[in-house]
């Protein structure tokens, strides 16, 4: 056996230092600019809508389902910093096409549409990341890893609207570069500034990432992505095949746990304004500070999660994060006999507000009152029929759900990633961490579908009903496999659990 070397470890750690940063850098990129998306797309033409918005706000995560298991693929195969280089500059290239979309005189939302798309593919990176850090980490360091890789993405989703809020005091008009045709604005900064961190990012993946590999016990091992420079015993551990049913297993709930949350984000809005009588303006600023609350309380979780997980085990966890969802979702069903308020002055007249999925992820700025109102209309739309029948959801159900799924979680999100790493071991990583990683995306792609037809037609009760059931058969899933979900090196007597 040959014992890790100093000079190896902080190497090894500088190397996953830079993944942090490249995981922090992409969620980074899609947030930074999704405050500002719906009025620059209305600036630069007038022909799109909501529904186009829709389509620009899910080209995202459509490009990274797409790219995650292309780039994890290349990645079993060549060293990493070469799908991490070329993912990172097509980020960069999309950020500044994004700066451009205002330049043709025509179709300029569908270069925005392809501008967004390209970022998504670009964030493909992510499967290359967390397979890196799975096989650079032994697996006591593995659950602290992978729970320090969501905390730093969890972090570029809550910095990224504050950078762009930081960006708008430039203002609408900025300042225009005409030798390269830019206008630097408060639309365009935002990516500009993404585009600087991506270059930044390919700097330091160059200067600074090394490929390294040790095996489950922390001893230095050869690895297939070596350009040379790595010392250390080839792995002789690789022999016996993948659990494929823990694999798939552990997709399903990653998938259900990315879909509950999208759907927690996406009813947020327009359930409180239908419960509560918020105007719109009112709605996104309480729900605006709610989330970020939420987002510090999951930060916080990541960190005491690696502490919790020693002790108690990432199965046992993974259990308890979906239990505490589960709860989380089942406080929301709608209990009292208290009906919300009515729009009773909206039978009037056609223009009847209706909650659809693009008003749902449409930012507040967004959202215009009808012509013929000289106030906004609030409380429950009557076209909404569950309204005159299904009791309120009061705000104390609200805020506590609010809590509960905020804590559950992060909890099931570094959970899930941990035991997969576990259970794939030695093995190439790279394109079951892509489809793990698509799976997420299509996850946030059909959850905002699904909650925006079944709340709108048949209420809350049954919303959370169906979401409380799919909460619980992936509960009696993990109690199925809960046996399977353990280390590669486990699994064949490598180890000891």
């Amino acid at each position: 056996d040959v014992v890790e070397s100093e000079e190896h470890y902080k190497s090894r750690w500088r190397s996953i230092w830079v993944m942090y940063l490249t995981m922090f850098l992409s969620s980074v990129g899609f947030s930074i600019v999704i405050m500002s998306v719906w009025p620059y797309l209305q600036k630069i033409d007038p022909t799109a809508d909501g529904s186009f918005l829709g389509w620009i706000i899910a080209s995202y995560s459509i490009g990274q389902m797409v790219s995650s298991p292309l780039f994890g693929l290349w990645s079993n195969y060549r060293p990493r910093r070469e799908p991490l280089v070329v993912s990172t500059a097509i980020s960069v290239a999309a950020n500044c096409l994004y700066a451009y979309v205002h330049i043709p005189h025509s179709h300029n939302k569908y270069y925005m549409l392809t501008a967004r798309a390209l970022v998504g593919f670009g964030a493909g990176n992510v499967a290359v990341v967390r397979s890196y850090i799975s096989g650079a980490t032994s697996l006591k360091e593995r659950t602290s890893a992978m729970a320090n890789t969501s905390a730093c993405q969890a972090v570029g989703f809550i910095l990224g609207p504050v950078f762009q809020t930081c960006f708008t005091l430039i203002g609408e008009e900025g300042i225009t570069w005409k030798l390269i045709d830019l206008q630097l604005n408060m639309y365009t900064a935002p990516v500009l500034f993404g585009a600087l961190l991506g270059v930044v990012n390919i700097i330091l993946i160059f200067a600074i990432f090394r490929e390294h590999r040790v095996d489950d016990m922390g001893r230095q091992c050869k690895s297939v992505n070596s350009e040379g420079e790595e010392s250390g015993v080839q792995d002789q551990d690789t022999e016996g095949d993948v659990d494929h049913v823990a694999v798939v297993a552990i997709n399903f709930l990653f998938f259900v746990i990315l879909f509950v949350f999208a759907v927690f984000e996406t009813i947020a809005t327009p359930l409180t304004m239908d419960m509560y009588s918020w105007t719109r303006k009112e709605a996104v600023f309480y729900n605006g500070i709610i989330l970020i609350v939420v987002g510090i309380e999951s930060v916080i979780v990541f960190m005491v999660v690696k502490i919790l997980a020693k002790k108690a085990g990432e199965r046992a966890m993974l259990h308890g994060g979906l239990l505490i969802v589960l709860v989380g979702f089942f406080i929301l069903l709608p209990w009292g006999k208290k009906l919300p308020n009515i729009q009773w002055q909206e039978i009037k007249n056609n223009s009847i507000p209706r909650t659809t999925y693009t008003e749902m992820v449409m930012p507040f700025w967004s959202w215009q009152l009808p012509a013929n109102h000289t106030a906004e209309p609030v409380g429950c739309p009557i076209m909404q029929s569950w309204c005159l029948n299904t009791p309120m959801i009061y705000l104390a159900q609200y805020i506590s759900s609010d809590i509960l799924i905020g804590l559950g979680y992060p909890v099931c999100h570094v959970m899930s990633y941990t035991l997969y790493s576990k259970i794939l071991g030695p093995k190439p990583q790279g394109t079951y961490m892509g489809w793990l990683t698509a799976s997420g995306s299509g996850a946030r792609i059909l959850g905002p579908v699904f909650v925006s037809q079944v709340y709108t037609h048949l209420g809350p009760r049954w919303a959370f009903s169906l979401i409380c059931g799919v909460v619980v058969a992936s509960l009696l899933l993990l109690e199925i496999v809960y046996k399977r979900l353990i280390a590669f090196s486990v699994r064949y007597g490598r180890m000891q659990e």
